[in-house]
């Protein structure tokens, strides 16, 4: 029966950690927009020196696509073995990520002056998302909050998984160690005695 719930949570966890994989190869296909876009206005790539600054906002968003499908990688690993340090890596990486948008929406909601706390992008990328997200407040809104609460689930979940993770003693099905199992504590053993064998007597035909 426990075996029947792991499974089913390591099940659940592997499919909304997948939903993190998606967003994060999302944001890299968007990043690779911003990249075309950037190359056929300036010529050249973001990457290679050029006589603009460096656009942060193209390096953030990256940044961010990479590390949201690295975690969802080591989610899927984690879920599959059951592992207690690959767990607790996991759901160390989302708690960070969580703190960062919590840190990021907690200076935009309380400082007015927030977009001052950023350098100026010389790709106009961060003027046109924030535009965008103007226009589009309520629709991004409930984005941003599905995308937390799933962070937030696959931190139970794995919490769960570690909960029921594999037994010790009873990982094997052909294996059981009798000082674990009250019933077999008892249980008779045949005694074998080890001595020259008896051979019955013949018959005188």
């Amino acid at each position: 029966m426990v075996r029947v719930v792991r499974n089913c949570i390591q099940s659940i966890l592997k499919l909304v950690n997948s939903i993190i994989g998606m967003v994060g190869m999302a944001t890299i296909l968007y990043v690779i927009w911003l990249i075309r876009v950037w190359e056929r206005e300036v010529g050249d790539l973001p990457f290679e020196g050029s006589d603009y600054p460096a656009p942060w906002f193209i390096y953030t968003f990256l940044g961010l696509g990479v590390t949201l499908c690295v975690i969802a990688c080591s989610g899927h690993v984690a879920a599959e073995t059951a592992n207690g340090c690959c767990l607790y890596f996991y759901m160390a990486f989302i708690f960070l990520l969580l703190m960062l948008e919590a840190a990021l929406t907690t200076d935009v909601f309380l400082n007015r002056d927030w977009e001052e706390d950023f350098p100026v992008d010389p790709s106009g990328s961060f003027n046109k998302f924030k535009d965008f997200i103007r226009s589009n407040f309520e629709f991004c809104k409930w984005i941003g909050l599905s995308v937390v609460s799933v962070q937030g689930l696959c931190i139970l979940l794995a919490m769960l998984v570690k909960a029921v993770g594999p037994h010790q003693y009873y990982e094997s099905d052909d294996y059981t160690d009798p000082e674990r199992v009250p019933l077999l504590k008892n249980a008779v053993h045949p005694t074998y005695v080890v001595g020259s064998p008896v051979y019955g007597s013949k018959s005188n035909a």
